[in-house]
């Protein structure tokens, strides 16, 4: 198993989605056996995408994101200050509030969590195969 942990601070949100996006493929691409397809790795990247900008913009400005290999999965972690879970909502089609990120998630994602920490914040998590 390989873990690797990222933070991200909300002091430019696309900078940090980028390098998130960025400290994703490159721990993605340095899993050796089994190697991650690369529709898979483009799928946890998405999923990153996701989860991280939702938790700068919703959950407190902060986040921390934790990727773990497993044999046939990838777990992705990410931690905020927020205690609001992620709700789905009707997607905007005028592309003012969103709605989009939250469902195709749970679409691309075998398993989501979302778990409130004893101190505060939530841990949203999703589970992605190889």
């Amino acid at each position: 198993m390989d873990t690797m942990s990222v933070n991200a601070a909300l002091v430019d949100s696309a900078a940090a989605v980028a390098e998130t996006r960025d400290a994703t493929r490159a721990f993605l691409a340095s899993l050796e056996q089994p190697a991650v397809a690369r529709e898979a790795a483009d799928t946890v990247v998405l999923v990153v995408s996701e989860l991280v900008t939702n938790a700068l913009r919703h959950g407190g400005g902060a986040c921390t994101l934790r990727l773990t290999a497993h044999r046939d999965t990838i777990e992705v972690a990410v931690d905020d200050h927020s205690p609001r879970v992620p709700r789905m909502r009707t997607p905007d089609l005028r592309g003012r509030a969103g709605g989009f990120g939250w469902p195709m998630v749970n679409d691309l994602a075998d398993v989501t969590t979302v778990v409130r920490r004893p101190g505060g914040g939530k841990t949203v998590g999703a589970l992605l195969g190889r």
